[in-house]
């Protein structure tokens, strides 16, 4: 029997994975799926299961799971009580400083104020930007799914500027199954940080300690942070700290990172480690032999003494250098430099281990590690029957991901978020930012009027500065309302849902579902957007959604939105918004096709995700996304986008020879914008000043509308010079489906390269302009144009 035929509210063990993917196959071993771990089946959701493993949700899809085959089949999840729970739970004085290692000599090795360097490393999900924002003061975006963190970003520890933190994005293993987990291993490999500070989950520790057993290997010096013990204590949970020390040999400091509890003392524990260099010393007694592992641990063993030349070399831990290579890492054994001789001895011992277990390496390694984290569990971890954000994370479920009202559901979501941002909420915060805005433009002229300035002055000052940037910054409360509703999705933990419904609808143009989540983010900014796709495991997944997620609708363009439906379609403002953002989406899912049957042939890669409990919405999380959202349009309204308008005034004021002219025809800018104005006619838009400022949303998609109401005279209502509600629309067209802005441009030449940048701005254009004539012909047949 496979996992697959197993029915919703049933439990199982699991047998074997029967995987050809070998990539695949790790990944679902390293998540904890391995021969004799129970599972059970939530639900499914357009041919992606729920289940739930070693205490937390894990999605997959239905021919994914027809490789694990099951059995012992069993109804509900099998409740575990643990014999010494009463033990646990009693109050023990935690180790001081130095104390998990007796014995050892205690000299520092880093002397006081000399640097120190540490790596944060985690799984996803487990509070790693939150800890450190607390360790360093910093305010990076915290989110409750995977990929917030898809850079590395360094920090300095409070009350210690010689020491140096950086923070990695989410890894559940050091075989790296995505771009991002990739820059946390590459870190830790060459970079070799002083001291790593694994932070774990520990109301979820048989999956978090897995990681935690591959950086030992490493013997690099570590400290364990055991994040949401509050939870877990709130839970009637318990972990024996003092024995997980002992067994580790390694500081073990329960924290809350987002209480600020414990951190102190877990900074206080990583200096002291880093300065006298401790690297982790296991302990175990005689009771926690595995006779299970004796013949993989002869294996890595008999490996170590082979390579152990090589790996002093290359400066890697035998031991873990060993362990990968028998896993079939090619990182490390290029790193290794083995001659062949030597790779033949090595895979002659990795074959006789093999025979000898009756199981193949992979196996052997993934079950080696989780059986010492189950003994592990056993003897320092009491865990509640069902925790109470898993049991709001159910009844939340059971609407927002259910099998028939996920989709609708989600659609809801969506249909709020866009209603409120460009309804009546939206439109009154603009309104009366806008009113503000021309108040004080109206005083600024009254007053430079009064004080007789030179009338050039005076119109570089009114109609380009100030009505440029005016215009742009009356619709500041729309943007930091959508990133509002955009933030409030991400830190509840409801993005990775949206990932797990719509996987099934992805597939069907060739992507996996957890390419939604960088499309959604795209809808606030294009360049946080193109780094996300770094979550994604596949090259080919990652280049097809980068080249899509343009077409959502980023904020910036708002402005340009908001604009021309107040001046032509007052009655049917947010109608026209939400065509202009789903019109987006579809011709993305078309362009998606067509990659599909050329490009980019093939079937998407499999789906593998955890499910994060949901968590309510942090004040601070939420207002610190708004303000650096709002810092960042802010910034560019008085650089690039002040720029524009006035460069627009200049040459829309000066002739060839510098003089003044009394009809901006004779321009400069007329000169320029006649050259590309007959690209545009056969749109409808062939007037110079509609080309110029389209040419100027290459520098950023505000400044079309600054630059539009230089060249019309400042005002709203003069638009109709230039368009009228036909070709009004065929421009919105346009603009929704040209070219991202420099800094996108910038971010995918930064992911892709620079070819990859200059096909992405073509291609847009020519999609621009082709569905643009499209539109245009269609009304010009309806007799609208």
């Amino acid at each position: 029997m496979t996992l697959d035929q197993l029915t919703p509210g049933k439990s199982a063990l699991i047998d074997t994975i029967d995987c050809e993917d070998i990539s695949l196959r790790k990944h679902i071993l390293d998540m904890g799926l391995t021969a004799g771990t129970e599972v059970t089946y939530v639900k499914e959701v357009n041919g992606a299961m729920e289940i739930r493993v070693r205490g937390y949700e894990l999605v997959l899809r239905e021919d994914d799971a027809k490789n694990i085959r099951i059995s012992n089949v069993a109804d509900g999840e099998r409740v575990y009580r643990h014999p010494h729970a009463e033990r646990l739970r009693k109050k023990v004085q935690h180790p001081g400083l130095g104390e998990h290692i007796r014995g050892k000599d205690l000299a520092e090795v880093i002397p006081v104020g000399a640097p120190i360097t540490f790596g944060l490393i985690g799984n996803q999900n487990c509070g790693k930007t939150t800890l450190f924002n607390q360790l360093t003061g910093s305010n990076q975006h915290v989110g409750n799914f995977a990929g917030v963190t898809v850079e590395r970003k360094d920090g300095i520890i409070r009350s210690h500027p010689e020491a140096t933190i950086t923070d990695l994005p989410g890894i559940y293993s050091l075989s790296p199954y995505t771009q991002e987990e990739i820059v946390t291993r590459d870190f830790v490999m060459h970079s070799r940080p002083d001291c790593i500070i694994n932070i774990l989950d520990a109301s979820n520790l048989q999956r978090s300690l897995y990681l935690t057993t591959q950086l030992l290997s490493m013997e690099i010096p570590m400290v364990l942070a055991l994040n949401m013990m509050d939870e877990v204590q709130k839970n009637g949970g318990t972990i024996d700290v003092n024995l997980m020390e002992t067994v580790l040999g390694i500081p073990v400091i329960p924290i809350s990172a987002a209480k600020n509890e414990g951190i102190d003392e877990l900074i206080e524990h990583a200096i002291f480690v880093a300065r006298h260099a401790m690297p982790p010393r296991r302990n175990p007694d005689p009771g926690w032999a595995d006779p299970e592992s004796d013949a993989i641990h002869r294996c890595i063993h008999a490996v170590t003494h082979i390579i152990e030349d090589c790996a002093l070399k290359a400066r890697i831990c035998a031991n873990f250098a060993a362990t990968k290579l028998i896993e079939g890492d090619e990182p490390i054994q290029n790193m290794l430099h083995l001659k062949d001789s030597e790779l033949q001895l090595v895979e002659k011992t990795v074959k006789l281990a093999e025979d000898e277990m009756g199981k193949d390496r992979l196996t052997a390694i993934s079950e080696m590690r989780f059986r010492f984290i189950n003994m592990l569990c056993a003897r320092t971890v009491v865990y509640p029957t069902e925790s109470i954000e898993r049991q709001r994370s159910k009844r939340i479920d059971s609407v927002l991901t259910g099998r028939y009202t996920a989709v609708p559901s989600f659609i809801g979501i969506m249909a709020a978020v866009f209603y409120l941002t460009f309804g009546p909420v939206g439109s009154w915060f603009s309104d009366m930012f806008a009113l503000f805005i021309d108040n004080i433009i109206a005083l600024a002229d009254g007053a430079l009027a009064a004080y007789g300035i030179n009338p050039v002055v005076h119109s570089l000052v009114i109609d380009g500065v100030m009505a440029g940037i005016g215009s742009v910054l009356s619709f500041l409360p729309v943007i930091v309302l959508l990133f509002f509703f955009l933030s409030l999705l991400e830190d509840s933990g409801y993005m990775s849902r949206v990932a797990f419904i719509m996987d099934g609808i992805l597939r069907k143009i060739g992507l996996s579902g957890r390419s939604i989540v960088p499309m959604l983010i795209g809808f606030g900014c294009s360049v946080p957007a193109i780094m996300a796709s770094r979550t994604l495991p596949s090259d080919r997944d990652r280049k097809m959604t980068i080249l899509l997620t343009p077409f959502m609708s980023c904020s910036a363009k708002l402005p340009i939105y908001a604009l021309f439906t107040a001046a032509f379609f007052p009655e049917n403002g947010a109608l026209v918004m939400l065509a202009l953002y789903f019109g987006g989406i579809l011709v993305g899912i078309l362009f998606a096709l067509m990659l599909r049957n050329t490009a980019f042939r093939g079937e998407p890669v499999p789906f593998v995700m955890e499910l994060p409990n949901y968590r309510m919405p942090m004040a601070k999380n939420v207002l610190q996304l708004i303000g650096e959202k709002a810092k960042d349009f802010l910034t560019k309204a008085f650089t690039v986008i002040f720029l524009a308008p006035v460069i627009i005034w200049f040459l829309q004021t000066f002739d060839t020879r510098f003089n003044l002219v009394t009809d901006s025809s004779q321009s400069l800018l007329a000169l320029v914008g006649g050259v590309l104005a007959p690209i545009f006619a056969p749109l409808g838009l062939g007037d110079w000043r509609i080309s110029t400022a389209l040419v100027t949303g290459f520098t950023a998609k505000e400044s079309v509308v600054s630059t539009l109401l230089v060249l019309v005279g400042g005002s709203e209502a003069s638009l109709s010079v230039l368009f009228t509600p036909a070709t009004a629309a065929v421009f919105l067209t346009f603009c929704l489906l040209y070219t991202p802005c420099v800094a996108a441009i910038a971010a995918v030449k930064r992911e892709l390269g620079g070819r990859w940048a200059a096909l992405i701005s073509l291609l847009q254009c020519v999609i621009a302009w082709i569905v643009s004539f499209a539109v245009a012909a269609a009304l010009r047949a309806a007799g609208l144009m």
